[in-house]
């Protein structure tokens, strides 16, 4: 009798392991398979979340099919007290094992809203958006000039949430007034600039920042990574150009920057001022002479007059031989890389042709001709 309840006792001992093992083998399955999601979701874990509370939104949108199978695998895989909160970009079928390190190692707030301080050459605004998770595109919610008046409401409720993303994004060509002035406008920064950086000493990019983060220390950045840019394309120079110090060619790039925002035509317009250089002409370009006007403070807003490009000044390179004292902006890589490595041409002029490009020419004569043909192409415009 006792042999026969053993026996009994040992075969439901083996069932249980068996059902054991494939409960276990289920839940790996289930934990580590592909995910039910169709669509991408933003999902944000609240500031203090649970992974109790995480776990049940994830299913209740559709992310996993079951809570405590996340809960389980969290734990297992020593994850759950790494819980991080912010709003994170959920891929469609993604596994719960990739949402759990999505969630615990995956960089904070990879989706939801951003702020952005975009300092341009002719405005500076600051720009809300959020990422539609369904196409990964952003959308903008809100636009307006911190200088100009009151923040629209959708900032104003925006600015205090946990999981929103900060960024300043500087165009290439700003001075370093402009940048300046810009970040000055920007509530979600302190401190106060303790003086404007040198002209062409700040690297154009986008910059993500915390809220409450210094002026001046990210000022300090944008000049790093401009000196680490100068410093290496300095070392891979073209040789036998016209000026022989990287100060000199910060100058160069920023009269480039100015002069095209096509990045196919930098080498080409490099080329241009390189060579009038080598041949002893007057570099003759008009963003130097509005520069002198200006000292990069604003726009000037309307044509430059003929007694402008008269006048005497340290930028006016209608009248002065060689560069300028200083570069006019700052020039991004690309610019700094067409005056370090510039294209080989014959040319000495340029001009617009029309089609946001410029057409270039050896001679004078054939400058000339391409004058005539945009200035009837200007003519033509009103009656367009």
């Amino acid at each position: 009798m006792w042999r026969a309840v053993a026996s009994n006792a040992l075969t439901f001992f083996i069932l249980a392991l068996i059902v054991l093992a494939g409960l276990l083998a289920w839940g790996r399955q289930a934990y580590s398979g592909p995910g039910p999601l169709e669509q991408a979701i933003c999902f944000k874990v609240e500031r203090g979340a649970s992974l109790s509370q995480v776990s049940r939104a994830l299913e209740a949108q559709g992310a996993v099919r079951d809570a405590r199978i996340f809960r389980i695998g969290a734990q297992y895989s020593d994850k759950a007290q790494f819980l991080k909160y912010g709003s994170y970009l959920i891929q469609p079928r993604s596994s719960m094992a990739d949402v759990v390190l999505q969630l615990t190692t995956g960089g904070q707030s990879t989706c939801g809203r951003e702020v952005n301080l975009r300092i341009g050459v002719n405005a500076t605004v600051v720009v809300l958006r959020e990422l539609d998770a369904a196409s990964n595109r952003y959308v903008e919610v809100a636009k307006f000039d911190p200088a100009a008046g009151a923040a629209p409401e959708a900032y104003v409720q925006a600015e205090t949430a946990d999981d929103i993303r900060w960024r300043i994004t500087v165009a290439e060509g700003v001075t370093s007034w402009q940048v300046a002035d810009g970040l000055k406008r920007a509530d979600f920064l302190q401190g106060k600039i303790d003086q404007t950086p040198p002209e062409g000493a700040l690297l154009p990019d986008s910059y993500e920042v915390e809220r409450g983060a210094d002026r001046n220390a990210l000022l300090g950045e944008m000049s790093d990574r401009q000196a680490a840019v100068l410093a290496e394309l300095w070392a891979s120079r073209a040789p036998d150009l016209p000026y022989d110090s990287p100060e000199a060619a910060m100058v160069m790039a920023s009269i480039v920057e100015k002069e095209t925002g096509i990045a196919e035509e930098r080498g080409k317009v490099a080329s241009v001022f390189i060579n009038r250089l080598a041949k002893g002409m007057k570099l003759q370009t008009d963003p130097t002479v509005i520069y002198g006007i200006t000292k990069g403070e604003g726009v000037l807003g309307r044509g430059l007059r003929q007694s402008e490009l008269r006048r005497e000044t340290p930028y006016n390179t209608y009248v002065i031989d060689g560069l300028p004292p200083g570069p006019i902006a700052n020039p991004g890589k690309a610019a700094i890389a067409a005056a370090l490595n510039p294209e080989k041409t014959d040319f000495l002029y340029f001009v617009a042709d029309g089609t946001g490009g410029h057409a270039f020419a050896k001679t004078l004569e054939e400058h000339n001709d391409n004058v005539a043909k945009w200035r009837a192409l200007e003519a033509a415009q009103p009656a367009d």
